[in-house]
């Protein structure tokens, strides 16, 4: 995550990208926008202001070389010469035009920025964002005509969110650039992040504790609710939240040894946490250390609800892990031929 603070542009051109499926062409702006200080002091939030919870980071990627990357290459460009802003910037736009590899990729504006001030990690740097606008809203425009005041719909952007976006930090690691990105309108996540940036997560204790954590869910909903109810589910997320909680280092074999009692479950565990990484190409460490703001943003996720059939809903502490074993029974009604939760408790809030 980045703090914007001090935070400035110093560079912004706005290009708009077509889609070759649908025989829209792009359109490219020969100069700079320059602000007045209304929109300016709204564009600069509107942008980075996503990227203030944004916790895991990505590195350029590419199969056969780094500098091949064509984001990657742009980007070294205009961090070395920022007289190349505008040229580079239709480059970027012509290469995002080249993926839209499908009707239902979406034209719309690109914003192509150079950022001064950002703060990462104790560390001031300059930065490139690339926005792009797919969705405009609807709003209404007063005008004074004829000593009345009349009303029109117009389109425009909305300032509360961008569509897609990322920023590449001028700030490396061992692994490269470091690169921020948000999708909410994430209807094809390859086209942006695999296709356009080529970028894959950092190998770093968020992206660990990322995996991990989907691995859990993704177990506790195919296996544990399938198998044993919801009750053991949410049981299981809450003891996996708490197990991160409790430990700085993750070790998978001692994970398997404080979530489960019975050897079969640890071996259910083993048997889908290697379907999960085929399904997922990558690999899960046996040992990590743990991210807090990765478990805090995914803790944040997590739904412990029961729902049942008959309209109630049971809703269990995420932060109290033993609870429902304790003080939840589940049952089954011979007579009434329905199952059954009985709660204990000492009083109501």
């Amino acid at each position: 995550m980045i703090s914007r603070k001090n935070a400035s542009i110093s560079q912004f051109i706005i290009h708009k990208v077509g889609n070759k499926f649908n025989d829209t062409k792009n359109a490219f702006s020969d100069k700079t926008v320059e602000f007045d200080e209304a929109s300016y002091e709204l564009m600069l939030p509107f942008l980075l202001r996503p990227f203030g919870s944004v916790v895991q980071s990505y590195r350029f990627n590419h199969h056969s070389n780094i500098s091949l990357n064509e984001i990657n290459s742009y980007a070294a460009q205009l961090f070395n010469d920022e007289e190349a802003f505008v040229d580079v910037s239709k480059h970027i736009v012509t290469h995002l035009f080249e993926q839209s590899n499908s009707s239902q990729i979406k034209t719309g504006d690109v914003l192509i920025v150079m950022f001064e001030g950002i703060e990462f990690r104790d560390i001031t740097t300059n930065a490139i964002g690339i926005f792009k606008i797919e969705s405009k809203v609807n709003f209404f425009q007063t005008y004074l005509e004829d000593n009345s005041y009349d009303v029109l719909v117009q389109k425009g952007i909305s300032s509360k969110k961008v569509d897609k976006g990322c920023l590449i930090l001028n700030q490396s690691d061992n692994e490269g650039n470091i690169i921020l990105s948000v999708d909410n309108n994430s209807y094809d996540a390859q086209y942006w992040l695999n296709h356009f940036l080529n970028i894959k997560y950092a190998d770093d204790a968020n992206n660990h504790t990322q995996q991990y954590i989907e691995l859990c869910k993704e177990f506790s909903n195919e296996i544990i609710q399938t198998s044993y109810g919801a009750q053991e589910k949410n049981t299981f997320l809450a003891k996996t939240i708490d197990f991160f909680k409790e430990n700085e280092t993750v070790n998978v074999e001692r994970f398997k040894e404080e979530l489960f009692e019975e050897d079969k479950h640890k071996e259910e565990f083993e048997a889908y946490k290697k379907e999960f990484e085929g399904a997922q190409n990558l690999i899960i460490r046996n040992q990590f250390d743990v991210a807090e703001a990765v478990v805090t943003k995914e803790k944040r996720k997590i739904k412990t609800d029961i729902k049942l059939d008959t309209n109630i809903q049971i809703k269990l502490d995420i932060d109290a892990p033993d609870a429902s074993s304790e003080y939840l029974e589940r049952g089954y009604d011979d007579e009434k031929k329905m199952h059954y939760y009985k709660v204990y408790f000492n009083a109501e809030d």
